[in-house]
C-alpha cells in the first residue's frame, strides 16, 4: 500500500533503537525523509546508515537529549517544520512508588509528558497552516492497565494522553491528526533490561522470567519493533486522516477488555 507520504519529512524521537527505530525504518521505507535521534552517537550513526542502506531514504541523525531545551533546539534545527512527529522517550525504571522523591517525580513527568507537549507546541502551527500533519505519541499499555512499579511512567503518559485529547480535536479540521500508540511487551533493549531486573528480584533465570511474561500474552510471543513501526506508519499516512484522538493498543491481546 502506498501510504501517500513520499517526500514528507518526519522527526522520530528516541529512534536509535527499539520502537522508535522501528517507526523510523517504516517511515523511511514509505518514502519519508527522516530525522532520527538518540544519545549514543555510535548506535545512532549505525542506525542511520542501516536505514539509508535499506531504504534509500534521506536520514539525518541528531545526537541530543530531547528532554532538554537544547536537545529540542538541535532536533528542530535539523527539521524546523516536520510533516510528521513521533514522540517517544525512555521511561523511568521499575521502582516502588514509595521510593520516588520529588526530583524523580518531576524528571519522570518531564520525560514522558512535558517533553512531548513542548515538541507539539513547536511544530503544530506550521502543520495547520500547510493543511497536513501527523503526530503519534508512543505511550504504553500501562495507560490502560497500570503495571506495578511503573506508576510514574503510567501517570505521566496518562497525563499526556488526556492533554492531547483536546488538542487533537482542535486541529482535526486542518488535516492534522494526533494519535497514541500503546505498546505492550516488545522485544527491545528496555524489555530485556526489565526482564533482567525481574529475574534478579524473583531469583529466577531470565529465561524463566521470559516464560512467565509470555504466559500472560495470548499471542504467546513478544512484539517486534518492525511490526510496531508499520502501525505507526499507517497512522501517519493519508489513509488515516479521519482517525484522530485515538489510543491504539498493540499488546498481543493482553488487555482483557471487549472495548
Amino acid at each position: 500500500m502506498d501510504l501517500g507520504i513520499r517526500g514528507r519529512t518526519a522527526i522520530i524521537c528516541a529512534s536509535s533503537q527499539g520502537l522508535g527505530r522501528g517507526c523510523a525504518q517504516a517511515l523511511a521505507a514509505a518514502g519519508a525523509s527522516v530525522v532520527i535521534n538518540g544519545r549514543n552517537q555510535s548506535l545512532l550513526e549505525q542506525t542511520a546508515q542501516h536505514i539509508r542502506d535499506s531504504t534509500g531514504a534521506s536520514v539525518t541523525a541528531v545526537l541530543a537529549d530531547i528532554s532538554t531545551p537544547e536537545g529540542q533546539a538541535a532536533l528542530l534545527a535539523a527539521c524546523p517544520t516536520p510533516d510528521i512527529l513521533i514522540n517517544n522517550n525512555g521511561g523511568p525504571p521499575f521502582r516502588d512508588f514509595r521510593e520516588l522523591d520529588r526530583e524523580a517525580l518531576l524528571k519522570g513527568v518531564t520525560m514522558n509528558m512535558v517533553t512531548a507537549i513542548e515538541l507539539v507546541q513547536k511544530v503544530i502551527d506550521p502543520m495547520v497552516k500547510r493543511g497536513f500533519g501527523r503526530i503519534v505519541n508512543i505511550t504504553s499499555s500501562s495507560v490502560r492497565a497500570p503495571i506495578a512499579g511503573l506508576d510514574l511512567s503510567s501517570g505521566a503518559r496518562a497525563g499526556l494522553t488526556a492533554f492531547m485529547a483536546g488538542v487533537a480535536r482542535s486541529v482535526a479540521a486542518s488535516n492534522v491528526t494526533i494519535n497514541n500508540l500503546l505498546p505492550g511487551v516488545f522485544e527491545t533493549a528496555r524489555q530485556q533490561s526489565a526482564r533482567r531486573a525481574t529475574a534478579q528480584r524473583l531469583k529466577i533465570s531470565e529465561e524463566e522470567a521470559a516464560r512467565q511474561t509470555l504466559a500472560r500474552i495470548p499471542a504467546k510471543r513478544f512484539g517486534t519493533p518492525e511490526e510496531f513501526g508499520q502501525v505507526c506508519a499507517f497512522l501517519c499516512s493519508v489513509h488515516a486522516g479521519y482517525m484522530t484522538g485515538q489510543n491504539v493498543l498493540i499488546d498481543g491481546g493482553t488487555f482483557p477488555g471487549a472495548f
